[in-house]
């Protein structure tokens, strides 16, 4: 059984630098001169050459109201459409029940597509142009116009 052998150049020495000019060539795999060139030069972490640190520039106090933001969700006219039948309720458990709403969303619905069903819209947020063309098919809505 054949042993199994490391090709030539696997392995190599590992360099250690800064320990004098013989070590590797003139500057020891520092490049040549400057602060990091030097033992014990080098920036603290963060430091950007005199211009105001990032850390310093960001503002870190004040209130935020993203963790409240309400997101919502477009839904079409013509997805409606397709996904109720005559007579139905929307209502965000609906929405949800038939994947239209997905996540914490909250919905809106907007007139992109054509209506040809009377639908019942219950506490769902509604375009005015989407609410005349829910009424002009019969529906009714029964919530806050938007």
């Amino acid at each position: 059984m054949a042993e199994i052998v490391k090709p030539l150049g696997a392995t190599k020495k590992k360099v250690i630098v800064g320990r004098g000019a013989s070590s590797k060539g003139r500057a020891c795999g520092r490049g040549h001169d400057g602060q990091n060139s030097r033992s014990g030069g080098g920036v603290r972490l963060g430091f950007e050459g005199g211009q105001m640190p990032l850390y310093r520039r960001i503002a870190r106090r004040g209130f935020s109201n993203y963790p409240f933001k309400i997101e919502r969700q477009a839904i079409s006219l013509a997805a409606i459409s397709h996904a109720y039948s005559d007579g139905e309720t929307v209502s965000d458990e609906t929405l949800r029940a038939k994947g239209l709403l997905k996540g914490k969303d909250e919905a809106k619905i907007l007139a992109d597509g054509e209506l040809d069903k009377k639908i019942i819209v219950d506490g769902v947020r509604v375009s005015a142009s989407a609410a005349e063309k829910i009424k002009a098919a019969g529906g009714e809505i029964k919530t806050v116009e938007e």
